[in-house]
């Protein structure tokens, strides 16, 4: 008997600037190869600002950090450590030192939007440019230089893409979809939205996302 392949719609909110959101990719990107032949699966990235009050010259991320959850140098440089561990077992290269600063993400998100909108099969690749900017690089990733150049690395056009970023093209858009996922109930990131239905939150491993989405896809057989 041949093994029916099941399609699954997953909405992947997230920020550039969140480095759970990496390891989440990495782990849902994991389990999505596993299931190869039962799960087919089209992603999309919805925007989410983790800071979207932060201004253009960025904050550093240990002040930051201390300020938003009082954690102190020694706990930071600990979920450091952990979170580039979890990185390492899903291929996400994370700098030992952190993202150095945080940075206003709005551009980016628009960005995205405009590869989902007119580059969709690109959007997945642009998302993790701008991630690999962001926590390997320790990119400036509110410079429109360096969305570009991850738009360029994702195989997008430079100039249409610094034309979008120029235009404020899309502002409203991402506001809306922002909106949206916030009224939904999503208040913290990655959260994985699967057929508009059901919710798995948080840097999950991978054999928790394989579980969750056969149990899907089989209740949906």
């Amino acid at each position: 008997m041949t093994r029916m392949t099941k399609s699954l719609k997953i909405d992947v909110v997230s920020d550039v600037s969140c480095p759970w959101c990496a390891v989440g990719l990495g782990a849902l990107e994991q389990a999505l190869v596993k299931l190869q032949g039962e799960v087919q699966a089209t992603l999309r990235f919805q925007p989410f600002e983790l800071n979207p009050h932060m201004g253009p010259e960025g904050e550093d991320v240990g002040e930051h950090l201390t300020k938003k959850y009082g954690s102190t140098a020694e706990q930071q440089a600990q979920m450091r450590e952990v979170i580039r561990q979890r990185g390492a077992e899903v291929g996400f290269e994370f700098n030992p030192e952190g993202r150095g600063r945080v940075w206003n993400t709005f551009d980016a998100h628009r960005l995205l939007h405009w590869a989902a909108q007119e580059h969709p099969q690109q959007q997945r690749d642009l998302k993790m440019a701008l991630l690999l900017a962001c926590h390997r690089d320790r990119a400036e990733m509110a410079s429109h230089e360096v969305l570009v150049q991850a738009a360029e690395q994702a195989g997008l056009d430079a100039e249409a893409a610094r034309a979008v970023l120029a235009s404020g093209r899309f502002a409203q858009e991402v506001r809306e979809a922002e909106a949206f996922y916030q009224q939904a109930g999503i208040h913290a990131v990655p959260a994985v939205i699967i057929n508009d239905r059901h919710l798995i939150s948080g840097g999950q491993p991978a054999d928790v996302f394989e579980r969750v989405l056969r149990q899907l896809a089989q209740e949906n057989a």
